[in-house]
């Protein structure tokens, strides 16, 4: 992992494979457990809260399924997990990224704010150029790996 002035991560790392279910489940853009391979971008912005790829694919989920259960069943993560993401997001900017509507007939359901809509979007944007910034040396960094073992 590499600290960019103490508040930026940046991990280049490879990740599991799915099962085939497991990935038939998935939304696209979600890279919980997947074989990601370059670079992962995490933007801490105070002290025990961060924003990286799991919480902006989160958010993303949400924009997709309508739900914030739906989106971290997407990623193979719990409702209470999802929840606890979702509220620490909302409670550090100073309007929620989600909006949630109660249970009951309708099932209620979640979506994205302008705000949520907007910091997705800012994180997007960070993740790619990040990407486009080191592109050179992770090409350099993977030259002079060892080769695969399969």
């Amino acid at each position: 992992m590499i600290v960019v002035s103490g508040t930026i991560e940046i991990e280049a790392a490879r990740r599991p494979l799915l099962t085939a279910k497991r990935r038939r489940d998935r939304l696209p853009r979600m890279t919980a457990g997947n074989r990601t391979i370059g670079a992962r971008l995490r933007i801490v912005l105070a002290p025990e809260v961060a924003l990286g790829p799991g919480k902006a694919d989160l958010l993303e989920g949400i924009a997709a399924k309508g739900s914030i259960a739906a989106a971290g069943r997407a990623m193979g993560m719990s409702y209470k997990r999802a929840w606890m993401l979702v509220e620490t997001l909302n409670g550090y900017f100073g309007t929620p990224l989600v909006r949630t509507t109660k249970g009951g007939k309708s099932h209620g359901g979640a979506e994205l704010t302008p705000t949520g809509e907007k910091v997705l979007a800012l994180y997007r944007r960070m993740e790619a150029q990040a990407g486009d910034a080191i592109k050179g040396e992770l090409k350099a960094l993977r030259k002079l790996r060892a080769a695969d073992p399969g």
